[in-house]
């Protein structure tokens, strides 16, 4: 007879370890959020609140973490700065990888040529991609300064990585560079599933190409880019490697993410309370578009 709980046997150690890596450290985080810990002051934390000894009347001071984050400006540069990127990178990113699917899609062999290449950059290690972007930005001797002479001498003296606007620019590219290709794949994916027979009546009643991709193409391809489009926001929501390779939030904090915000606060002040508390400004958003991406996969199944 065959045993229904087999199953779920067979997804425990994966649910335990989960549990270890990600459910654990939430909730320890979260508990860390009311209280404080300077790790250069004291080796344990101690609770913002203690009713026995502040009173009843104060247990305000137990959200003392999160009144500051809400009064912090360098949280909301930090926060702008997350926004700006995750929009940008993703109207990109969406938008080639796209373009390129429409194009690889046929098939052919240059074409599967390209589409076994283009799962490299993806392979690539953020961090990695960062510090060679980082050497390619460097203005005497980088690989695109030197591009940038050929092409647009205008810009063959600018220094990329010293300009806020710059800078920020260079990180989406980037990203943008990481994830293209990984949505492209995901994208040609997509359109094997688009019915060719309704393709072919539209172009036989005469529809222009633009008409069969506006209308019949994209229409079944939504499923697929909502999915696409959610994925990369979230991994936009947590960028933090390639800031910390690129440009480590400067020049000043006009490229500093929230998650490089965390890590400084955590990890270079040592002020690990008010980093938990931050850290719940990344995690509900990321919660939800996870719930988003969830419901867009599991549970149509």
């Amino acid at each position: 007879m065959r045993d229904r709980h087999l199953k779920y046997l067979f997804v425990l150690p994966a649910l335990v370890l989960v549990l270890v890596t990600s459910f654990w450290p939430l909730l320890q985080s979260f508990w860390l959020s009311f209280r404080e810990w300077k790790l250069s002051r004291a080796r344990e934390s101690r609770p913002l609140w203690e009713p026995e000894y502040d009173g009843w009347e104060t247990w305000p001071y137990l959200l003392e973490n999160y009144q500051r984050a809400l009064e912090d400006d360098l949280l909301w540069n930090s926060v702008q700065v997350t926004s700006t990127f995750m929009i940008a990178s993703v109207i990109v990113s969406v938008g080639l990888a796209l373009g390129l699917a429409l194009l690889l899609a046929p098939g052919g062999k240059f074409r599967l040529t390209v589409r076994t290449l283009l799962i490299l950059p993806f392979a690539m290690s953020p961090a990695l991609i960062g510090i060679s972007w980082r050497f390619m930005f460097q203005p005497d001797f980088g690989l695109f300064q030197a591009l940038f002479g050929v092409l647009v001498p205008g810009l063959a003296d600018v220094d990329w990585l010293g300009d806020p606007t710059l800078a920020l620019i260079a990180i989406i590219g980037s990203d943008v560079w990481h994830w293209t290709p990984y949505l492209t794949l995901v994208f040609i994916g997509g359109l094997a599933n688009v019915p060719r027979d309704a393709q072919e009546a539209a172009m036989i009643d005469g529809a222009s190409s633009w008409r069969v991709f506006v209308d019949v193409t994209l229409p079944a391809l939504i499923p697929v880019l909502a999915v696409g489009i959610i994925l990369k926001s979230i991994f936009s929501l947590k960028m933090f490697d390639q800031v910390y390779m690129l440009t480590n939030g400067g020049p000043g904090n006009s490229t500093q993410t929230l998650a490089h915000y965390i890590y400084f606060n955590g990890f270079k002040y040592y002020n690990m309370g008010y980093a938990s508390a931050v850290s719940y400004l990344l995690v509900i958003p990321m919660f939800g578009l996870t719930w988003i991406y969830m419901k867009l996969v599991f549970l149509k199944k």
